[in-house]
């Protein structure tokens, strides 16, 4: 005999060594429930819906609704609009990427230089609270800072001198303001997932290193940053999945006509042809564009970073 052990032995030894283990820890598997609830509520049941993608869908008769195959993607592909609003979105997706991505990993490194806890608990505090704050009050907040005539930006722009801009109905300026207010609004939140990280590394790496001489510099750039490389590496490749993402409410909050050309992206045309025009096949089908260009993506950023030699998320 080899030692070998058969393949019903070994299925039934995971089964019971699963039991055991649900067991065990019920209450961390029972707290696991809402979340899972979520996800099959609102991401797994709804797929079911992506069939009027392939319809001409009809809502007052969806059973009626005849199969058109891929007509749907033909017609969101050859449109007119579809090249602009995909630039759109790249631009600003890839621009929040490049700029916003470091700034809660630069944030966490630097607030976790205070010396003393309580000060590094108030500054965590208040740069939490952008992210409780919709985006309706966001933008009411952005629109009244930014206003040409009174708000405080161009206030302080005006007092050095200089000519009042506004912001908001520039198409060289609204870019770079979306970028800045998503950040200033996402970063905080950002720095939880890399604060968690940081607390797991030994301090006695931070003692000898000390010893040897190190600043505070040397030891964030090669004790901090090496032991929160595997968390950073996920969560670019899950930001990586939502590059055609770029900030629906944001920008709808905040775009008007006269930057359609540079601040339309796929979710506001997609909005303007399934909700105002009520063409909810054309809709879905753009949903479903996106949803296989993020599977793509993650799937491909994923297998890279193993081949690299780094974890990935599976």
């Amino acid at each position: 005999m080899d030692g070998s052990i058969a393949p019903g032995t070994q299925r039934r030894f995971y089964w019971q060594s699963l039991i055991k283990d649900v067991l065990r820890d019920k209450w961390l598997y029972f707290l696991m429930i809402p979340g899972i609830a979520y996800f099959i509520i609102f991401r797994y049941a709804p797929m079911y819906g992506l069939r009027i993608a392939f319809q001409e869908y009809n809502p007052f008769n969806p059973a009626a609704s005849p199969w058109v195959g891929f007509d749907q993607f033909v017609k969101l592909f050859t449109s007119f609009s579809f090249p602009l609003v995909l630039r759109n979105t790249l631009v600003i997706s890839l621009s929040k990427l490049v700029v916003g991505f470091p700034a809660p990993i630069i944030l966490a490194l630097l607030i976790n230089e205070f010396r003393s806890t309580h000060y590094k608990r108030v500054i965590q505090t208040i740069l939490y609270l952008p992210h409780f704050i919709s985006w309706v009050i966001m933008a009411g907040i952005i629109m009244n800072f930014l206003n040409p005539s009174t708000g405080l930006i161009n206030e302080i722009i005006a007092f050095f001198g200089g000519t009042r801009i506004d912001f908001l109905t520039s198409q060289s300026m609204f870019v770079p303001t979306m970028v800045v207010t998503d950040i200033y609004k996402s970063m905080g939140w950002g720095t939880i997932i890399y604060f968690a990280a940081i607390s797991a590394v030994d301090a006695e790496q931070y003692e000898a290193a000390i010893i040897d001489g190190a600043n505070r510099f040397k030891q964030a750039m090669y004790i901090t940053l090496p032991a929160i490389k595997a968390t950073i590496v996920v969560v670019f490749i899950l930001n990586l999945g939502n590059i055609l993402n770029a900030g629906f409410e944001q920008i709808f909050m905040l775009y008007n006509p006269l930057v359609y050309e540079v601040g339309d992206i796929i979710d506001t045309y997609v909005y303007r042809k399934g909700i105002v025009e009520t063409d909810y096949s054309f809709s879905a089908a753009a949903g479903m564009f996106k949803s296989l260009v993020a599977l793509v993506l993650i799937t491909g950023s994923n297998a890279f970073v193993k081949a690299m030699g780094e974890r990935g998320i599976w």
